[in-house]
């Protein structure tokens, strides 16, 4: 079987993409790849992380459950096209939701955690 998409990143939401990032820079000693109040993305270890701006974030409860862990997987393809149809046919639904489906395009997997689809950075 051929992939449908590499991994691309793992993404976390924060009211302070910003200070989120500086931690996890100095905790894992990432380097700044992108930074802007909206996006911050750190590369290291062969690992990208993404912090990503959410106005009205709510952290998680631990060890409850009442609001969930959070976190998304943003998957590299080189045709958004042709992945979405290759997910979709994998038992992913598409959200109805796109903030800007010329540059990556959010699913549902069947659990109905967000992923999403995204062309890597400097591609074209």
């Amino acid at each position: 079987m051929t992939a449908i998409a590499r991994f691309g990143a793992i993404a976390l939401d924060s009211r302070d993409a910003r200070r989120l990032a500086q931690f996890y820079q100095a905790l894992l000693d990432f380097e700044v790849r992108y930074e802007s109040d909206d996006l911050v993305v750190l590369r290291g270890s062969g690992v990208t992380l993404t912090v990503e701006r959410v106005e009205d974030h709510i952290p998680p409860e631990w060890p409850g459950n009442r609001i969930p862990k959070q976190m998304h997987l943003d998957l590299f393809v080189t045709d958004l096209d042709v992945a979405e149809e290759a997910a979709i046919n994998c038992g992913a639904v598409k959200a109805q939701f796109q903030p800007a489906p010329d540059r990556w395009r959010v699913f549902l997997d069947p659990s109905g955690h967000p992923f999403c689809f995204t062309v890597p950075p400097g591609s074209g």
